[in-house]
């Protein structure tokens, strides 16, 4: 997110402000639309980490057997997954302020394939979830902990790599 944009906001709400003679209390801080975008942003900079360490892991492995993907997810905002010997690490947005986390095996009887299978919730996912803090800060969180992506990272393509090699 722009670290600017709430200020641009704050300018435009006081604008229409001015023009309507309407006050506006809520304005400069719209939280469902803070939500949406700093969902939007976490994925991205997940995506981002992943794509770095995929990238070191790929290139201090040589050969290109058994090489770690990393693929956007077709209509969707920001979704992405590792890919690897079958197995898929799927991350994706279930909705603003939530991030799911899923292990798939291709050809395996537990990958949803219609839109209400994809509603239920997967034993094997993990939900990331956007705590409000102080002040209108977000504080992503795992059971109730907030996280860092480093370690997130770390985890996970620790965990891609050792469920997804041959």
């Amino acid at each position: 997110m722009d670290k600017i944009n709430w200020i641009k906001d704050l300018v435009r709400a006081e604008q229409e402000m001015e023009e309507s003679g309407m006050i506006d209390f809520s304005a400069g801080f719209d939280p469902q639309k803070l939500l949406a975008e700093e969902t939007l942003e976490f994925l991205n900079d997940l995506k981002v980490s992943f794509v770095d360490s995929v990238t070191n892991f790929n290139q201090m492995k040589g050969t290109p057997l058994g090489r770690i993907k990393v693929y956007g997810i077709s209509n969707t905002e920001a979704d992405f997954m590792l890919f690897r010997n079958g197995f898929k690490l799927v991350f994706s947005i279930k909705k603003p302020g939530t991030v799911s986390i899923r292990f798939l095996y291709v050809g395996s009887s537990f990958v949803a394939n219609t839109p209400e299978e994809q509603q239920k919730v997967d034993p094997t996912e993990d939900m990331l979830v956007a705590k409000w803090g102080p002040f209108g800060d977000l504080i992503w969180t795992y059971n109730d902990q907030a996280l860092k992506i480093d370690f997130l990272v770390r985890y996970y393509l620790s965990r891609f790599v050792k469920e997804s090699a041959k």
